[in-house]
């Protein structure tokens, strides 16, 4: 089954790319996909369990099962800012 990775700001640049389709074999979670990016993109390494995950626009948990076809961003943290 294929996903499409998203990543924005600093993550964007450490993964050399906004967007990504990735091939897994099937019952992957969001954490084990986490994992496998910062494995093969070290430069992810220690980066992407800071961010928020979401799946097709709805924030999730490590443990959601991904499915073919889904859209996975990554969003890290913002601060800053005066309102």
């Amino acid at each position: 089954m294929k996903l499409r990775v998203l990543f924005f700001a600093s993550i964007a640049d450490a993964a050399g790319a906004r967007s990504l389709e990735v091939a897994v074999a099937g019952r992957e979670t969001v954490a084990d996909l986490r994992k496998r990016l910062e494995s093969e993109r070290p430069r992810l390494s220690g980066k992407l369990g800071k961010c928020a995950a979401a799946v097709n626009t709805q924030v999730v948990d490590g443990s959601k099962v991904l499915a073919d076809g889904d859209e996975v961003a990554f969003l890290p943290p913002v601060s800053g800012g005066v309102a």
